[in-house]
């Protein structure tokens, strides 16, 4: 059972804080502690404007987000670590080489395809990504 989840990108401003966000809307009833972290966060920067408003028009507030830098511990005391690109998950295990049986790619489930990064982006850039994030996480909702 998981009971912390961490979702991992670069800069912890686009992919990571949505999935965050999304996961919170989908678990709110469930006791499950969900947070993001980045490889190379912009620690302490708010949301990315256009990612922010694809939330906000589920309604899903992400204004609270600031952007944090992965560290091992906190790979180490997550249960399960949902990573956005391969090179993320593999880099993951580089930093906290005890973890790799709890790091996966988002999309595992559906294709295992990696989720290209809207950062500085067009507007449709975001959507697709988004479309991608939330398959992803449908797609682990069975597993939680």
């Amino acid at each position: 059972m998981s009971k912390r989840i961490l979702t991992v990108c670069i800069g912890n401003i686009c992919r990571s804080p949505t999935a965050e966000y999304l996961l919170r809307e989908r678990l709110a009833s469930r006791d499950i502690q969900l947070g993001s972290a980045g490889l190379g966060a912009l620690a302490g920067y708010p949301m990315d404007a256009t990612a922010l408003q694809l939330l906000a028009e589920q309604g899903i507030d992400g204004a609270a987000h600031r952007a944090r830098q992965l560290t091992p511990a906190m790979l180490r005391e997550a249960d399960l670590v949902l990573g956005m690109e391969k090179n993320h998950v593999d880099a993951m295990v580089r930093l906290a080489p005890g973890t790799s049986g709890k790091i996966f790619i988002l999309d595992k489930w559906l294709q295992g395809r990696d989720i290209p990064d809207p950062y500085r982006q067009q507007r449709p850039a975001f959507e697709h990504v988004y479309g991608m994030i939330a398959q992803g996480i449908d797609s682990w909702l069975r597993y939680l």
